[in-house]
């Protein structure tokens, strides 16, 4: 038996059914489609329409919430900071910041800080400068040696325009009220 003579069992691969054309193929005219309407033509797709009838997902219950104040934070392991020290992308002599970690490549990307996770082990003195890290991450960082200070996170706004720029304007003017009131 050669490559050139391996075949299907006949009747596996049935030809498609050749539409439109004719009538005596039986799908002539139409192809199949019915008469008319919207779902006769190409490119329709009614999805979740139940005829008029109060379709399924509006039937059920909202549920949930999304806050859309919540800071988002680039997670990074123990673990993941020492591979990076060991490749020499990482200076465990200097603090190790969010720019630093971008530099060396362990975040692509900077959200609203980055958090410390506990998942490794950290076997040179490190000092760290992050928005947040678990009680886990904190204890292997210490039990090098090392320290970690916590930064407040800061909200990068996802849209900038009209609404932002007037935010910003009335907390401006409000930080300067409370001067005003201090002095």
């Amino acid at each position: 038996m050669r490559l050139n003579q391996i075949s299907d069992i006949p009747g596996a691969r049935k030809a498609p059914k050749r539409v439109g054309r004719g009538i005596a193929s039986g799908t002539g005219k139409t192809a199949g489609r019915g008469v008319k309407g919207q779902k006769s033509r190409s490119g329709v797709a009614i999805k979740g329409f139940e005829g008029g009838q109060m379709p399924l997902h509006r039937r059920l219950p909202k549920r949930g919430f999304n806050n859309i104040f919540a800071l988002k934070f680039n997670s990074v392991n123990v673990g993941r900071i020492q591979q990076a020290i060991d490749a020499g992308k990482l200076n465990a002599a200097e603090k190790i910041t969010v720019e630093a970690l971008k530099t060396a490549g362990v975040v692509s990307k900077c959200l609203n800080g980055v958090r410390l996770l506990g998942r490794g082990e950290l076997s040179v003195k490190a000092e760290f400068e992050i928005s947040g890290a678990s009680k886990s991450a904190i204890a292997a960082v210490e039990k090098s040696g090392g320290s970690v200070a916590l930064l407040p996170g800061k909200r990068v706004p996802e849209k900038t325009g009209k609404r932002t720029a007037r935010r910003e304007v009335a907390r401006v003017k409000r930080e300067a009220r409370a001067v005003q009131a201090g002095a």
